[in-house]
């Protein structure tokens, strides 16, 4: 057996809402040299490459959510058991909490699930069954939410943004690995970033990190202590475990923004949503400016300042 894990974030680039970081963890029914080529096979033999993939090519803004929505609600319930039918359930399933002190959250709570009627029911059984039938099993999907408050607090306190991505990235990847399974960890490239030894040391505590390779396609890493290979990659999205990640840190996002929107146009009707980044995100505030200040909200818990 093999845990096989996948990252990614959405939400990196916006001056306004959270940075969402995901991980999903996949046991699968090989050796670690063979686990990508075993997962590959069991996802589109059940038919799960059609409904799980990059998610920028999944959703655009004009498309609606009902594809982004029905690959990230399934992978959940597929972990969990159960689909979430709130926003409360479903921050309980993925273990995200922080967005609690934003001040959209009250929002956030009154939010139903699916938000779209989804064109056909979830057949959670029978992909579960199939994907199981051939030795695969979806184990976790956890997600970070980095709000506005939070993120400038460390960026105040030394880190910049690459380093604050690397962090919750490597912060959650850790809460998942556990037991004797080898473990391959698999993460999209942190912006620019080509060396991530330190980082690894430090989070999955391991006195010794081994560099397999740091090109500026790729930079691989083996943990000789634990078994553990983790690689960091452009284009990660192409597997599945980053795919699902990548699908379920949009949605987590796009639900935080449909919130940020609907509380900040209660105190601004005539202000237009937005989805938070740089150049209209700018125009947000200068319309929304008067609104934040009589709430007496702090800049610094609404706009990302990097």
């Amino acid at each position: 057996m093999t845990l096989v894990i996948g990252t990614d974030e959405a939400g990196y680039g916006p001056n306004l809402g959270p940075l969402v970081v995901a991980a999903t963890a996949w046991q699968v029914d090989a050796a670690p040299d063979e686990a990508e080529r075993a997962l590959n096979i069991a996802v589109a033999a059940a038919g799960a490459d059609r409904l799980w993939g990059d998610s920028k090519r999944i959703y655009r803004g004009g498309n609606g959510l009902a594809a982004l929505e029905r690959g990230a609600l399934t992978g959940i319930a597929l972990a969990t058991g159960r689909l979430p039918c709130c926003w409360d359930e479903l921050s309980q399933a993925v273990g995200c909490h922080d967005v609690e002190r934003s001040p959209e959250h009250q929002s956030l709570l009154g939010l139903t699930l699916p938000v779209e009627p989804p064109a056909d029911e979830y057949r959670l059984e029978h992909l579960a069954g199939g994907l199981a039938a051939r030795g695969l099993r979806l184990m976790a999907v956890r997600v970070r939410i980095v709000p506005p408050g939070a993120f400038n607090r460390l960026l105040d306190a030394g880190l910049n943004k690459s380093d604050l991505l690397s962090q919750a990235t490597l912060e959650l990847a850790a809460s998942v690995v556990g037991g004797a399974d080898p473990t391959v960890v698999w993460c999209d490239r942190h912006g620019g970033r080509k060396r991530y030894a330190p980082l690894v040391a430090r989070h999955f505590s391991a006195p010794l990190v081994h560099a397999l390779e740091e090109t500026a396609e790729r930079s691989a890493y083996a943990v000789p202590a634990t078994g553990l290979r983790i690689e960091f990659s452009v284009g990660g999205e192409a597997r599945t475990p980053v795919a699902l990640a990548s699908m379920t840190a949009k949605y987590v996002r796009e639900l935080a923004m449909q919130a940020f929107n609907a509380h900040w146009g209660r105190l601004a009707p005539d202000v237009v949503p937005t989805a938070g980044y740089p150049v209209d995100a700018g125009r947000w505030r200068r319309e929304a400016g008067s609104a934040v200040e009589r709430a007496g909200v702090a800049w610094d818990d609404v706009w990302r300042r990097a």
